[in-house]
């Protein structure tokens, strides 16, 4: 067991700062390095983090000779920054010989890392891709708690960040970055249907769902990214799978109108002397109209059907997790940035001792994770219900 770790941050942006935060408040982490291509941002998270662990670096990801020379210092990198560069960046880790985790998100991006898998298993190290929220806490609950039934018929996970106080006419403000959100709501989302895996439309088949005050009635539809390698994994043995973001009543249809209209395009559009493109554009009023500042909160329920021990039950885990005001780390921060920490933490110590790829579904245990999440206050409830005797 490792009782000096070190940690470079790649990234000073929301989820790299809490990421430094928690890793500098954790038992045996002796140095956590915030590195980002902007040296002040960085300076910023470190005096943010006020740990003596916490150090600044200034670095840019494109230089890649330079990232893994840096890598080669520390027991493990964790990526912070856009999902578009975690592909060189497992390769880089392969390179420095050193465990690689990522938040992810990105099916195609995550399918190239896995490629990576004999390459980075002949290095000794683990890359963990989609160790947030979902993909990543989710996705350990769902894969975990299926292994607690004799046989699974359907899995639905069902996650959202929100505001505590939201505002018309989306009811949303940006609880991570522009380039994430849309990445989820265009595309293909990947589902299990009839046992086997199928591609559908981002943005169908609203439902809506009832939780605890002071949520309510929340509407579900389909995202890209969040099962992960679900569908896969379970392909031929459940029925029924799928992800579906969280929102407010409404937000789907206004959202999605947009999209429709060619918002999120690859349309060039003169702007004055400026060029760029629709999407570009649209990027820039969402970060204008959709504010980071209101107090937000996450909203997690995976929920299993299926039969064990001679009667068919349902298990749901569910989290619902606020904004901490008194260290200014928002729900989504926690959530996020925590469970990646978690992973990482338990990677370095040796408690999952896989090597290669592997997504957190594939390698994640559920005791010392939900354990250690549990020191963070984030309490992932577990209950069971019986629908009928067998």
């Amino acid at each position: 067991m490792n009782s000096e770790m070190k940690f470079l941050v790649l990234g000073a942006g929301m989820m790299g700062k809490a990421l430094a935060w928690d890793l500098s408040r954790s038992t045996g982490v002796a140095r956590v390095t915030i590195a980002d291509v902007d040296l002040l941002r960085a300076e910023e998270v470190a005096r943010f983090v006020d740990r003596p662990q916490a150090q600044p670096a200034h670095l840019d990801v494109n230089a890649i000779d330079t990232v893994v020379d840096l890598m080669k210092q520390y027991d493990a990198a964790i990526g912070a920054v856009s999902f578009r560069y975690n592909h060189i960046l497992t390769k880089a880790a392969i390179e420095a010989r050193v465990h690689f985790f990522d938040l992810g998100g990105n099916d195609e991006v995550v399918r190239n890392q896995l490629s990576l898998n004999h390459e980075a298993r002949q290095a000794g190290i683990l890359v963990v891709p989609n160790c947030g929220l979902a993909p990543g806490l989710a996705n350990v609950l769902a894969a975990r708690g299926a292994e607690k039934f004799d046989e699974v018929e359907s899995i639905k996970i069902r996650v959202g960040g929100l505001p505590q106080h939201p505002k018309p006419p989306f009811n949303y403000q940006l609880v991570f970055s522009v380039e994430g959100l849309i990445n989820e709501y265009t595309g293909k989302s990947t589902i299990l249907r009839e046992g086997k895996v199928t591609q559908i439309d981002t943005m169908t088949e609203i439902e809506t769902l009832d939780f605890p005050p002071p949520l309510g009635t929340l509407e579900a539809f389909h995202t890209s990214g969040g099962a992960s390698t679900l569908p896969h994994m379970f392909e031929g043995r459940v029925r029924e799978l799928d992800y579906k973001t969280l929102r407010y009543p409404g937000h789907c249809e206004r959202f999605r109108t947009l999209l429709d209209l060619g918002f999120a395009s690859n349309e060039p559009i003169s702007v004055g002397s400026n060029l760029l493109t629709a999407k570009e554009f649209f990027y820039e009023l969402l970060r204008r109209k959709l504010t980071f500042d209101g107090k937000d909160i996450v909203v997690v329920r995976v929920e299993l059907c299926g039969r064990q021990g001679g009667a068919k039950r349902t298990l749901r885990f569910e989290l619902i997790d606020f904004c901490d005001e008194n260290n200014n780390i928002t729900a989504m921060m926690r959530t996020t940035s925590f469970p990646t920490s978690v992973i990482a933490q338990l990677v370095v110590q040796g408690t999952i001792a896989v090597r290669g790829v592997a997504p957190p579904e594939e390698c994640v245990p559920l005791g010392p994770f939900l354990q250690e999440l549990e020191r963070r206050n984030l309490h992932v409830r577990e209950s069971w219900m019986t629908t009928e005797n067998v």
